[in-house]
């Protein structure tokens, strides 16, 4: 990447609330005139680290260069950028013109300057024969293109927009979607862009920056996001995804819903455990079974507007979400075909809990503060460090926490075809993936059992 290129550079940011890590070591280039989204669920950090750009939250570790100068300790009015927050906070008691002109003002830009600026800027954003009007008389999609006319007045290098359209009804964000895209075209300045809207990424992005959990876990274009995800959590916040549990047999050779495929992946190995995504639009489903990979039987049809969506029960116990053209009845049984290149095949992240334990007595381990019977391996000693690994099936959760040995709730859930995989974010703040075909909601607290038989405890060193 050539230097002069990029107008933004990030590298180890790191900040803490409260003694919680909200950016974990964060690093990321933005180039001149991109139009880059920061896409994810609430809380994972987007909105902190566009703070952090805009000067109004400090880090606690890490540089931001802008240009090729630290601008860490450069106050927001001083760097060359603006925000448009999800509130657009505009002052009731000025009209139109006088808001956008405001910052001018301040500046003691000259008058004919001001006038000039904000008649450019209103003709921009489509507000030209609104100047006078007071801001309390518009509606949210005008109040929203004053805020944006009244940071783009002061001629930004990179603008900086907090979810802008959080606010509107779903036509006026599309219509506004539309809008910024054009606005973006024409100014060619940097836009970085925070929203929980996956669609509205796609739509507007050059580039997406996918976080979760305060890190990055992929950055691509609107494209390369959707088609060719990097782990479950990115295919399942971003679109509609099948994911399943699956088995690398060799190259170009996969097999999932007990099925073989032939795919386009390399370079996993052989019989390596890996995760599958398959599109609902990528499924072909056939009134015929004469010459389908595999068959279904239709279980829910619905009209979706452009396209039927359909879950089909397959013949080896899976369900599988379809989206096609064509309507196929409930009770219909179908042949369904996948194309090799519509696989897309990802390392898998886990492959069972592991644990840091300690050994507290003859056949006894500690793991997060719980202590359980097992079989612990002869020569390892009481108060010794060692590693404990759980399949995720040997994790019980029970409605009532105060049943199990340890209590949380449930933090993330992901379908896997025949059953889900959750994650339960224990008291101590302590993750534990659980295997199930029961149906919990997220937020759910629960109590933790483990099945000590299926311990497998070892050495540090083993592993």
């Amino acid at each position: 990447m050539n230097k002069d290129e990029v107008i933004i550079n990030i590298e180890h940011l790191s900040k803490a609330f409260d003694g919680k890590a909200v950016l974990k070591d964060i690093s990321l280039y933005i180039k001149k005139g991109e139009f880059v989204t920061l896409l994810g669920p609430s809380g994972c950090g987007k909105t902190t680290l566009l703070r952090i750009l805009g000067g109004f939250t400090v880090p606690d570790a890490g540089v931001v260069t802008m240009e090729g100068r630290d601008i860490s300790g450069v106050p927001p009015y001083e760097r060359p950028l603006n925000t448009v927050f999800q509130r657009y906070a505009l002052f009731p008691h000025l009209d139109v013109y006088d808001n956008i002109a405001f910052g001018l003002k301040l500046a003691k830009v000259p008058r004919e300057e001001i006038d000039a600026r904000v008649r450019k800027v209103l003709k921009m954003v489509s507000m030209s024969d609104y100047e006078d009007r007071d801001v309390d008389s518009l509606s949210g999609g005008q109040q929203q293109r004053v805020a944006i006319a009244r940071a783009l007045v002061n001629q930004p290098k990179v603008l900086l927009l907090d979810e802008p359209l959080s606010a509107l009804d779903h036509k006026m964000r599309l219509d506004m979607q539309i809008e910024l895209k054009e606005m973006h075209r024409k100014l060619g300045i940097t836009f970085i862009y925070v929203t929980h809207d996956q669609e509205e990424a796609l739509t507007l992005s050059d580039t997406i920056v996918v976080m979760n959990e305060g890190r990055i876990q992929q950055i691509g274009t609107p494209t390369d996001i959707y088609n060719e995800p990097v782990n479950s959590f990115v295919a399942d916040f971003i679109g509609e995804s099948n994911i399943f549990n699956g088995t690398m047999i060799k190259d170009k050779l996969v097999s999932f819903m007990g099925h073989e495929f032939e795919c386009v992946d390399e370079g996993f190995g052989t019989n390596t455990p890996v995760d599958v995504v398959i599109r609902p639009e990528d499924v072909y489903i056939m009134a015929q079974t004469e010459g389908a990979q595999f068959t279904g039987k239709v279980r829910t049809c619905t009209f979706k507007g452009v396209h039927y969506e359909m879950f089909v029960d397959t013949d080896s116990g899976y369900e599988l979400m379809i989206q096609d053209y064509n309507a196929f009845e409930p009770g219909t049984t179908v042949g369904l075909l996948i194309r090799p290149f519509d696989i897309q095949v990802m390392k898998k992240e886990r492959v069972c809990n592991s644990f840091e334990a300690e050994v507290v007595g003859e056949g006894k381990v500690s793991i997060l503060g719980a202590e359980f019977e097992c079989s612990v391996p002869e020569g390892l000693e009481s108060g010794e460090t060692v590693t404990a690994e759980l399949p995720f099936n040997a994790v019980e959760l029970l409605d009532h926490p105060e049943d199990g040995v340890l209590t949380g709730y449930v933090h993330f859930i992901l379908y896997k075809g025949n059953h889900y995989h959750l994650t339960v974010r224990t008291d101590e703040g302590a993750d534990i993936y659980v295997d199930t075909n029961d149906i919990w909601d997220k937020g759910d607290l629960v109590g933790i059992n483990f099945a000590p038989a299926a311990l497998k405890i070892s050495r540090r060193d083993e592993n």
